[in-house]
């Protein structure tokens, strides 16, 4: 699932890329930067350090990260927007379970 997810995003990022680089997209692909960076943090925060507490926090971070995305990417680029959906619904699906287990597991 991850590989499809990874090439959907980095299609996206690259779409809103073509429509003026860096130097005209910045903010959008800084923020595309940070989300992935949310993205790589929380995988050692829940399956390495067991903070199932704190991973939770971290992914409802990085869930308003990857919608805040999607919205300026989709402002960009319609297309670039429908690519990261799949995504959003993915990183929905693991906050839901990442609650569920912290919950079962104080």
């Amino acid at each position: 699932m991850w590989t499809l997810l990874y090439i959907l995003m980095a299609v996206a990022a690259w779409l809103v890329w073509r429509e003026g680089g860096w130097k005209e997209r910045s903010w959008n692909l800084r923020l595309f930067v940070l989300q992935w960076l949310l993205n790589v943090l929380w995988t050692p925060l829940f399956f390495g350090m067991h903070l199932s507490g704190l991973a939770f926090a971290e992914i409802v971070v990085l869930w308003f990260a990857v919608a805040a995305t999607m919205v300026l990417f989709w402002k960009v680029r319609k297309a670039a927007g429908v690519l990261l959906a799949p995504y959003l619904a993915w990183v929905s699906f693991a906050a839901a379970l990442n609650f569920t287990i912290w919950q079962m597991n104080p």
